[in-house]
């Protein structure tokens, strides 16, 4: 893709934007942030109740007895 410059050797700020959506880097940052924050809670809750499951499958009797084996 060439815009009419034969050599890019040449200062950039008077060639104007040379990538796409420039000056939107604060605001993708910002919105790069809440997705990961809102991710890990997403993730914490889901594997909280996992767990929460997981700890009410097994009879607490027979894990009361193997624990005192030991």
């Amino acid at each position: 893709m060439s815009i009419g410059y034969d050599s890019w050797a040449v200062d950039l700020a008077e060639v104007g934007p040379v990538y796409p959506m420039q000056g939107w880097e604060i605001p993708m940052v910002i919105v790069g942030v809440i997705f990961w924050l809102g991710w890990h809670r997403i993730q914490f809750v889901r594997e909280g109740e996992h767990l929460e499951k997981a700890k009410k499958i097994g009879d607490a009797e027979k894990v009361a007895k193997m624990l005192e084996r030991y």
